[in-house]
């Protein structure tokens, strides 16, 4: 079976979601790398007794990372049926990370709230995945 068939014509757009998703992981990864060269936090040490600049960097990473695999499997799921939406609400959720990365660089914490338009997009998944579940089980 070939897959093209298979997935809906516009899944691709659910696949630059995943793309952008992969950009914006990498670019949050390098940010906590030059982080611990700057605060000479080394490796094992998830977090530094000294450095709060250093913790805030590393924490927008690992938040993102905390929620990463949910956000695959809904948007995944979400994309099945309702590729377009998915990818835009997908779209929303990628770049809300940045936003709550780059308000958590600043050094204060309550800053990462810059990026909780995110929830739009990661409940928006969420509630296009109960769609899908309910029309498989045909409740509607």
């Amino acid at each position: 079976m070939d897959m093209l068939n298979v997935l809906p014509s516009n899944f691709g757009y659910a696949i630059f979601t995943y793309l952008y998703s992969w950009i914006m992981l990498g670019y949050l990864a390098v940010k906590v790398g030059g982080a611990r060269k700057k605060f000479d936090v080394k490796y094992p040490t998830m977090y530094s007794d000294t450095h709060q600049v250093f913790n805030c960097i590393q924490r927008a990473h690992q938040n993102t990372l905390e929620v990463y695999a949910q956000w695959l499997v809904f948007q995944t799921i979400a994309a099945l049926v309702y590729p377009l939406s998915a990818a835009v609400l997908g779209a929303i959720w990628v770049t809300s990370r940045f936003s709550y990365a780059w308000g958590y660089y600043t050094g204060d914490p309550s800053k990462r709230m810059y990026g909780a338009y995110g929830y739009i997009g990661f409940f928006g998944v969420i509630f296009l995945s109960i769609s899908v579940a309910l029309q498989l089980l045909g409740v509607y």
